[in-house]
Parts: C-alpha cells; structure tokens; sequence
C-alpha cells in the first residue's frame, strides 16, 4: 500500500508553481534572466519576480546573480536536477494522453541493446503488433549500461540487455529472454579465419575494430584483456554492427560481435565468422523492470508475448 502524503508533503506540492520551474530551467540553460524572458515571451521583471517568489517558497538561495548573468547556488544545481525530471515527465504524459485520444489504447517504452534490436526484436515486435495493433511500442536503441539507469528512473517501462551489466545489489527484477553467442569476425584470408575455434587471448596480437566504449561486448573484451594481462589493440570505434563488418573487410582489423546479427548480414564484405572459446562469448539477454507485477497492462502482455517467442526454436538463417 502506498504511503500517505505528510500535510506538510501535500502544502509543499501546491505551492510550487511549474510555470516557475520552466522559468527557471530556461534562465539556466541560458545563463541569463534577460534572455530566459526574451525567449519565454515575459518581462524580464515577471521572470525575476518569479524567481524570487521560487527562492522563497524553498527558503535558500538558488542563483547567484552578477552583472554577467546567473550562477548556479548548490540548491540550484539541485532543483535544476528534478525540475527537468518533473517537466520530462509532464511531456510523456501529455504524448501519452494525446495517444489515447487519438484510439491508440496503450503504450509500451521499451530499451533493448542492439544486439536484441539486430537479432531478435523485428520478428518478435512485429509478431506482437499484429496481434495487438492497438498498442504503440516505443522503441529506443542504448547501451546496456543506459538501459538499466532508464528502467531505473522510469525513464523506460521494460529493457532487454545483456544480464552481466547488472551486477549485484539491484532493486531490478529480470526474466530470461534470449542468449547469444559471440564470434570472432575476420576477412576471409585472415590467418585465423582457418580456425575453428579460438581463444580471445589469441585475437589480441591483431588490430581491433570495437563497438562503444561502454557497450558491454566491448567492456567483457576490456576485461578479458586485462585477465590475460594485455591490451586491446583498439584501431576505430564504431556504433553499428554493418559499419564495424565493412571496416574488417577493408583491412582495419578483427572484430567481435553476436553470430546470429552477422549471419543475418551475410554478404556485408568478405568475411568469416570464428567461433570464440572464452565463458563469457555465451551471453544470456534479459528482460528487465523494476516490478513486472505492477507493469501497466500492456507492458506485461508484451512481456508475456517475449517470453513466449523466447521458447520457439529459431530458425536456421540461410548462408
């Protein structure tokens, strides 16, 4: 059961004014209450007087102000920090509201790494909406690492991400969804494009073209490195799995990525996929939610139709 709101809880929400919040996000961004009142469209004494008003209603200072502009105080830097949070929220309920009138009778935000956007979720997404046209899935690609933070703070109803990235001491709740297996991607004349199979330890004497930094194939390579006490010789980052194919097949190194995701782009370049050996080239990907129980409708038919399509065999790709 929810807890009640204090009195003083319930005085407080009423006397801030989020006409004021917006006033005071934009004399942040801008450094200025004379261009916040310019861009707003008010007096900048109607700005001023608002935010004195807002100084007072939270009893301490929130800017500092000199010839120049504004400066934050600590209680800004904090306000500013929640105001963004209450106003970004304010516009997902006016979108989502807006939906709702125009028939659309649910809506779904999902996160989902790419490797589940690439192998996974067109066949599963589409499978749901024709099943269920009424709902609007709302789909963004993040890294792992995001992903958790957005379901964290709302931000995302359900994520879908490599399980390794949470760690212990979470508050989420997970369900299996898929599992994916790693490969080593080489141009077909490689020296180890002959190979079966190979260790990650093996890779390292050769250049490496890498996804992002913080994504969690390239952290679990990082770590696997440092275990064998060497580095990876990283040449180029890329985003996206079909540019990190075209530059191995133009000569800038090997590279790591899930084998169902290079399957499904056979033809980008000249290439060979090698299976790797390492424990952590088997990855297990999840669905993710704060409280799957207390999930909107919606959001838990699609959980239930995820797990689902988890269960059917795969179907073999053709080469």
């Amino acid at each position: 059961m929810a807890t009640p709101m204090k009195p003083s809880e319930r005085t407080f929400a009423r006397r801030i004014d989020l006409t004021s919040l917006q006033l005071f996000v934009a004399v942040c961004e801008l450094g200025s209450i004379g261009k916040a009142a310019e861009r707003e469209f008010i007096a900048a004494s109607a700005v001023s007087k608002r935010l004195s008003d807002l100084e007072a209603t939270l009893e301490t200072p929130l800017l500092y102000r000199h010839t120049r502009g504004v400066d934050l105080t600590p209680a800004g830097e904090s306000l500013l920090h929640h105001a963004r949070s209450v106003l970004f929220s304010l516009e997902k309920m006016q979108g989502e509201l807006s939906e709702y009138a125009d028939g659309v009778r649910g809506h779904v935000r999902v996160h989902a790494s790419i490797s589940a956007i690439v192998q996974f979720l067109p066949e599963d997404l589409g499978a749901f909406i024709k099943e269920h046209g009424e709902v609007k899935i709302d789909l963004e690609e993040h890294l792992s690492t995001e992903i958790v933070r957005a379901v964290q703070e709302g931000a995302a109803d359900l994520g879908i991400c490599n399980a390794i990235v949470l760690g212990t001491g979470h508050e989420l709740q997970t369900l299996p969804y898929r599992q994916d297996q790693l490969v080593l991607i080489v141009p077909r004349r490689h020296p180890l494009a002959r190979r079966k199979a190979v260790a990650f330890e093996d890779t390292l004497d050769f250049d490496h073209v890498g996804l992002h930094s913080n994504s969690s194939i390239h952290l679990a390579m990082r770590d696997a490195a440092a275990a064998a006490g060497r580095t990876i010789k990283l040449r180029i980052h890329v985003t996206g799995l079909d540019a990190m194919c075209r530059m191995i097949h133009n000569g800038l190194g090997v590279g790591v990525m899930p084998r169902r995701a290079f399957e499904l782009m056979h033809g980008v370049g000249d290439l060979e996929c090698v299976r790797l050996t390492d424990p952590w080239a088997q990855r297990n990907i999840e669905l993710v939610a704060r409280d799957f129980s207390t999930l909107p409708v919606t959001a838990r038919l699609l959980v239930d139709h995820l797990k689902a399509r988890a269960e059917i065999p795969e179907p073999a790709l053709a080469q």
